[in-house]
């Protein structure tokens, strides 16, 4: 057997800072060159890096608020929020009881929960087309 000491891994408790946040915010700087360069979006889930209390939060004041902020009600409460640095978004998933199950930076042009999905586009398609022929009934009826 080793004499060597194993150093068990250890996920922050207490108020002992991980020291992820100046790296993750180089991570995001990263992949925000990434998107100007390639095009290519990154997303970032807070939730699986491990966080000290109180370096979520720093993350968050660090990159602020931008311009831009959305609300989501699709199989419950969803937040999309701009930075205040353009193509980088925070993402904010809540349950029924306002907890927050999911947090994640997106770098990208436009978060992928905000774009419309083909289908909804194809339906939405049908719907106009049905009220401009009830449209044009309605105009040839009044006459």
């Amino acid at each position: 057997m080793s004499s060597s000491t194993v150093v068990p891994f250890n996920i922050q408790n207490g108020d002992e800072m991980t020291q992820n946040v100046k790296p993750l915010l180089h991570e995001i700087k990263h992949a925000l060159d990434s998107l100007i360069e390639t095009g290519k979006s990154t997303i970032i889930d807070l939730r699986s890096i491990p966080l000290a209390p109180g370096e979520e939060d720093k993350i968050l004041n660090t990159l602020g608020q931008g311009e831009v902020k959305a609300q989501l009600n699709a199989l419950g409460l969803s937040e999309v929020n701009e930075t205040q640095y353009a193509g980088v978004w925070t993402v904010t998933h809540y349950n029924d009881e306002d907890q927050i199950i999911s947090r994640f930076i997106e770098v990208t042009t436009m978060p992928e929960i905000l774009c419309s999905q083909t289908e909804d586009i194809m339906a939405a398609y049908s719907r106009l087309a049905i009220t401009l022929d009830d449209i044009v009934e309605d105009n040839l009826e009044t006459n």
